[in-house]
């Protein structure tokens, strides 16, 4: 029998005692450099410099990679970022803080309602704003599905990367599924510009309700198909596993977060540790991996897939009546009603279209877990109505940092794995 025969029997897992798929012992994997340098005799010759990207699919947007390889072991890897670069924080400083959320949809674009709700509740910290009980279940039904939009897109997009094609069909229907609840609620795909600093730009629509529960009744079967192919399939484990692998202190040194940090082991969610939005009273686990590899970032992805169908159903079921925006004319616009027939919230209506919301002089920091790990918006406020600092911290910039150092001494083959399973955006990487 053949050595690559071998391997290849080597590489399809048994289960464990927990039901999960044994971990394939790291140099026998198909895709492992251990296996290739036992495999081939000591050979010499000059380093090859091999781009990848900034147009080219396996990079999730506009990356370019500078390899230098021996052979096929990656030797150095230099990211280059900055072909997306848009201006986002500069042009904040421009701007009212409401003006400045549809900037915030254009970051990470595949999770504008959360990046709506993490600015927002900035603003409302440096403002000392406390919002409605409606408003912060609907902001925490927004993030979930947020969260659930990032993660399905990033588990479709690596199954391709790897070379699994049917599990890209299955998420990105259920993607669908959600973008069309979305599109009703805010009549948008994308661009959704859902909040409004002391409240949200519209209710939930008619029907809105029922059909988020029919998803949330619906999507756990997808899920289990999906698991089904995936999980303990031979091929995805051999890619998978033993790659790209970060100590926890490794990953706490590169200040990774989301599920990039808890694949390492280390059980930081800012859901848990530093709750907003009441997360602190909803029924949800941290999921948390053991060996930091692109199989257990993987893991760590499907089963906050699962999580987030539960915080939906609960947040579905407590989901009060009452008003959704603060009561202060300050803050949030008069209804149009009103500011047609009435003199003083007419006026309310002009000077806040014209002059915006005014913060106090001070500063805020806000961080909300996003599907990618802890985004951050920081403020500093010097009385107006726009911030003199608007700073994002961007939880693909920062994990992408970790790239080379996961990337190195291991196969090109193994590369696209790995960068696939950091999750970036590049708008929010660039800004």
């Amino acid at each position: 029998m053949s050595k690559r025969t071998v391997e290849f029997e080597l590489a399809t897992p048994g289960l464990d005692a927990q039901g999960r798929p044994a971990r394939i012992p790291l140099g026998v994997a198909a895709g492992s450099a251990v296996a290739a340098a036992s495999a081939e005799p000591e050979l010499g010759g000059d380093h090859l410099l091999l781009n990848i990207g900034p147009q080219h699919p396996a990079t999730h947007g506009v990356l370019r990679l500078v390899v230098e390889l021996d052979g096929e072991v990656v030797v150095r890897c230099i990211p280059h970022v900055g072909y997306l670069h848009s201006g986002f924080e500069k042009l904040g400083e421009y701007r009212h803080y409401n003006q400045i959320i549809p900037l915030t949809d254009r970051t990470d674009y595949l999770s504008p309602m959360s990046n709506n709700v993490g600015l927002a509740l900035a603003v409302e910290k440096l403002l000392g704003l406390e919002i409605t009980e409606r408003c912060k279940v609907l902001r925490v039904i927004a993030c979930e599905m947020s969260r659930i939009i990032s993660h399905l897109v990033w588990m479709g997009t690596t199954g391709i990367d790897i070379g699994a094609f049917t599990p890209f069909l299955w998420m990105f229907y259920e993607r669908e599924r959600i973008y069309n609840l979305q599109e009703a609620w805010t009549g948008a795909r994308l661009t959704t510009s859902l909040t409004r600093v002391g409240g949200m730009m519209a209710d939930v629509p008619d029907g809105f309700v029922e059909a988020l529960r029919t998803f949330c009744k619906n999507f756990p079967k997808t899920l289990a198909e999906v698991d089904r192919v995936l999980t303990r399939n031979g091929i995805w484990c051999a890619r998978t596993q033993g790659i790209g692998a970060l100590t926890a202190e490794e990953a706490i040194n590169y200040s990774l977060s989301g599920p990039m940090l808890r694949a390492s082991g280390v059980p930081y969610d800012v859901r848990k540790d530093r709750p907003y939005l009441d997360y602190e009273t909803y029924d949800f686990e941290v999921p948390v991996g053991e060996h930091g590899d692109v199989y257990d970032r993987y893991l760590v992805r499907f089963e906050e897939l699962v999580q987030a169908t539960r915080i939906l159903e609960q947040a579905l079921d407590r989901l009060p009546d009452g008003p959704l925006n603060v009561d202060d004319p300050k803050v949030i616009l008069p209804p149009k009603s009103a500011a047609m027939t009435d003199m003083e919230a007419m006026i309310f209506h002009f000077k806040q279209v014209m002059e915006g919301v005014q913060a106090p002089v001070g500063e805020a920091y806000f961080p909300i877990e996003n599907g990618k790990g802890e985004l951050g918006y920081y403020f500093v406020s010097d009385g107006t109505a726009k911030p003199v600092r608007w700073r994002i911290r961007p939880p693909s910039f920062i994990n992408l940092a970790a790239l080379p150092k996961m990337a190195e001494g291991g196969l090109i083959a193994d590369l696209i794995a790995i960068n696939a399973s950091v999750d970036i955006v590049m708008g929010e990487v660039d800004r």
